[in-house]
């Protein structure tokens, strides 16, 4: 029978090197250590700018902290985002924390990885754990290029047949906002919305004052917070297998665990996203990409920069 390396004896990191001294203090500096603090540097200038603007800085309350991951045994926190790879990584989270239930992230069912009560999250320890956890262990998200995020949600969220639970809840409501002499059919159903008629929900002032955004179309701002949580490591969707393995080597788990790779079929691509675009107005294209002002969220297609401004960082 094949060992177990997350098992009890290996999986803890109890008299070695965490992974944030493995970052900020490496033996070797490598490019990729340079790279990220690099990406670091400029999420800190963005946010900086930003407070500089802002009058008033809001303080965060354990609820915000629902989107992050903790992982007690290698001293780590990931801030989930819907659409960027979340998934996978929630499963290998689930290998990590599973003191040996779980050897293979792919073994682990889709639906499995979503259930709330198989991964313990920040807002779930009190304040000074909470505190001590923010400064002591490593941080990190993944981001994506926004409107192939946004594009990402619509595919999957609308167009796929199994996904009632969304129809019933968006569709109908988007169907009965945006549609004119909707029939009573996709009233009833909310099956068929269009990404025409999606991007106009998104942008409509009486979304926001509805209801929250969907996690699946929130920012990233909005979710993790990256101006008031310093972020150890960001990585790129573009770039996230070599970042995921990265981060693995840090925790110590390099030699046995690597992150899934992606069925790059099956994946919303750059072209695809130009594709979708195409018939949304330039005017609509502005509005999107100021739709989150509350939050201080330029939400603009082009240039990779990831803090509040919910783009990604060049490097």
């Amino acid at each position: 029978m094949r060992r177990n390396p997350f098992g009890m004896d290996i999986c803890c990191r109890k008299g070695s090197r965490s992974p944030l001294q493995e970052l900020y203090n490496p033996t070797q500096l490598s490019n990729t250590a340079i790279l990220h603090q690099i990406r670091r540097d400029q999420v800190t200038d963005t946010c900086r700018a930003n407070s500089v603007s802002s009058r008033k800085r809001r303080v965060l309350t354990p609820n915000d902290l629902k989107h992050l991951v903790v992982d007690e045994d290698h001293e780590m926190i990931y801030c989930y985002v819907p659409k960027v790879a979340c998934t996978n990584w929630k499963r290998v989270m689930m290998v990590l924390t599973g003191r040996g239930k779980y050897s293979d992230p792919m073994e682990i069912p889709a639906n499995e990885a979503h259930v709330s009560s198989n991964l313990k999250t920040l807002n779930q320890y009190s304040i000074p754990e909470i505190n001590h956890r923010l400064k002591n262990y490593m941080k990190f998200l993944f981001v994506r290029e926004p409107f192939e995020r946004l594009v990402s949600a619509y595919r999957n969220k609308f167009t796929q047949k199994y996904n009632t639970s969304f129809h019933k809840r968006y569709g109908t409501k988007i169907v009965r906002r945006q549609r004119k002499n909707a029939t009573q059919e996709a009233l009833r159903k909310g099956d068929d919305v269009k990404f025409e008629e999606f991007v106009a929900y998104l942008i409509d002032p009486h979304t926001q004052r509805e209801e929250p955004f969907n996690e699946h179309w929130q920012t990233v701002y909005s979710l993790c917070h990256p101006c008031h949580i310093h972020y150890d490591l960001i990585g790129k969707y573009e770039t996230l297998e070599e970042d995921s393995n990265y981060i693995l080597q840090l925790a110590g788990v390099g030699n046995y665990l690597k992150f899934p790779t992606y069925a790059k079929s099956t994946r919303t691509t750059d072209e695809m996203t130009t594709e979708f675009f195409q018939n949304i107005s330039s005017l609509h294209q502005t509005q999107l990409s100021h739709f989150s002002s509350r939050d201080k969220v330029t939400w603009t297609k082009g240039v990779w920069f990831c803090a509040f401004l919910d783009r990604a960082c060049s490097g």
